[in-house]
């Protein structure tokens, strides 16, 4: 994280085997952006890494806290976009269906499954849930951006 202008994140396991979790007080998508860079001048420094998720909100599995921050996150929809709701989740038995109803209900945007404008991606580790509104790019993933 020095290398893209935090020397100090927080970075710690989760309960998931081969997932960490770094608290960064970078913006996250500039942190993408760096991880990005990094990756195309020095990609031998991604030996271990797959993905890189940016986070935005993170509060604990609830529904209604999940539909709070959603229908924040979704007044940064702008009218004329379209969005989805994707749910990864571990260890946990709330359904994907009802994260998704809860997120997206007070959403009033056209949904666009196939090429949305916009992903709203919540992420679910037990009782410990993230959630970022992202473009299709913003994720980083380290095996396509090799093959690119």
């Amino acid at each position: 994280m020095g290398q893209v202008g935090d020397n100090s994140p927080t970075i710690e396991p989760t309960e998931v085997s081969g997932l960490i979790a770094a608290k960064t007080s970078l913006n996250p998508f500039e942190a993408i952006a760096g991880f990005r860079r990094i990756l195309r001048e020095r990609p031998y420094e991604f030996r271990y890494i797959l993905r890189v998720i940016p986070i935005e909100k993170v509060v604990r599995t609830d529904l209604e806290e999940i539909k709070r921050v959603s229908a924040e996150m979704g007044n940064k929809i702008g009218e004329n976009e379209t969005f989805r709701v994707t749910v990864e989740k571990r260890f946990t038995a709330t359904s994907t269906r009802s994260i998704i109803e809860a997120a997206a209900s007070s959403i009033r945007r056209k949904v666009n499954l196939e090429k949305p404008d916009k992903i709203l991606l919540i992420e679910v580790i037990a009782g410990v849930t993230g959630i970022a509104l992202v473009k299709p790019d913003d994720i980083l993933s380290v095996v396509k951006e090799k093959m690119l």
